[in-house]
């Protein structure tokens, strides 16, 4: 899982170069939805098949959840604990566990959307026992709907969201390093605004 996370770091300085010269690599090594968009913005000007881009963001998507499944099947809720900090989300999490069958299966399916915390939602699934081949096709039709959406958006825009990219493929450069500056940065950022919020030691007795 820790690979898992460093792939995503690496990519993501080098998404500006990938986007516009390799948009369906892109969306299968990061599973990125605005990959999925601009490969099917090449798509519909025809440099790419469109069945190609929605298989590839399927999978992209898709690769790596098992993994996500089989640690909630192992550790339950302490595997849980370390992938949300959030109180409401670990109590959810725990209800979940004794909900009805379906209720899992069906946020399986709904949990590619935005805002869904989708780690959480795999690993409540391996902890409630959902068999691993279940778990795989509804993980994949969920992916497929959503690749679907997106991709369905950026060949309805076609040639506009091309240029957009083309766009973002000249300045890739800048926009690499601003991307590598805004992840060093955030960490620092935080650290100082914890200790501004700290009380001041000492005082009077």
């Amino acid at each position: 899982m820790l690979v898992v996370v460093a792939i995503g770091f690496v990519l993501r300085p080098l998404k500006p170069f990938l986007i516009a010269s390799h948009p369906v690599l892109l969306e299968f090594l990061s599973g990125d939805l605005i990959a999925i968009g601009a490969a099917a913005a090449f798509a519909r000007i025809g440099e790419v098949p469109l069945w190609l881009v929605v298989a590839a963001g399927a999978l992209g998507m898709i690769k790596f959840d098992w993994l996500a499944w089989w640690a909630g099947r192992q550790w339950g809720a302490g595997i849980i604990g370390l992938l949300t900090a959030s109180p409401r989300v670990q109590r959810w999490a725990r209800r979940g566990r004794e909900a009805d069958p379906r209720v899992i299966r069906a946020a399986v399916v709904l949990a590619m959307l935005p805002g869904v915390p989708t780690a959480v939602v795999f690993a409540l699934a391996g902890w409630a026992g959902l068999r691993l081949t279940t778990f795989l096709l509804l993980d994949a039709i969920g992916a497929l709907a959503v690749t679907g959406l997106v991709a369905g958006l950026g060949f309805g825009l076609g040639q506009h969201a091309v240029d957009v990219v083309l766009l973002v493929d000249r300045y890739a450069s800048a926009v690499s390093l601003a991307l590598i500056g805004v992840a060093l940065a955030l960490p620092l950022v935080k650290r100082l605004l914890r200790r501004s919020r700290r009380p001041g030691r000492g005082g009077s007795q």
